[in-house]
């Protein structure tokens, strides 16, 4: 069996109801994320955490050393988890999470986190690309509802195109419970 590796994007207190950025069904998408990392812990299956930083201090959002630039209690890392500080959407991008998963041996991909559209969209792709099998809990993840024109798109709508699109092209789409009961 393949070694397999969990990639928790960016669930950082921004998104929270509290944040500057709330996004919809965030608690629910950490709760179930929460449950991922702790059967990844108890059965030794390596976790990478990653955290979305502004590169100023005059940032709207994930501004260096702030609050909401923390990684959501609920899933915060423990010793010896890394945590792949990013400036850009892409994950893979100027970092070394690819180096550590290779590292780690890590040969397919476990993604829950924020934001459904933007980074979690990107760190899937990126993987596929990169050669990856990559799974995706669709209810470890959220996002918000996006303006186009004159056009409002519901979060659940955003989200599950996003999700539509992963399975079309780009991997396996499951829930937290059916991933649990076969992991």
């Amino acid at each position: 069996m393949a070694k397999r590796g969990v990639i928790v994007v960016d669930l950082q207190n921004e998104y929270l109801p509290t944040g500057k950025l709330p996004l919809s069904g965030i608690e629910a998408a950490a709760a179930n994320a929460a449950r991922v990392i702790a059967d990844a812990r108890e059965k030794g299956i390596p976790i990478f955490h990653i955290r979305h930083e502004a590169t100023s201090q005059t940032a709207p959002i994930f501004v260096p050393a702030s609050t909401g630039a923390e990684i959501q209690a609920a899933v915060a890392p423990i010793a010896g988890e890394p945590v792949i500080v990013k400036h850009y959407i892409n994950a893979f991008r100027e970092t070394d999470l690819k180096q550590q998963l290779d590292a780690a041996g890590v040969q397919t991909l476990t993604v829950v986190g924020a934001m459904s559209h933007m980074c979690v969209d990107a760190v899937v792709r990126a993987a596929v690309d990169m050669g990856y099998p990559v799974t995706v809990l669709h209810d470890a993840c959220a996002t918000l509802e996006l303006r186009f024109g004159e056009v409002t798109v519901p979060a659940e709508h955003v989200h599950a195109a996003l999700m539509a699109a992963f399975v079309f092209g780009y991997g396996t789409v499951t829930s937290t419970e059916a991933y649990l009961a076969v992991a």
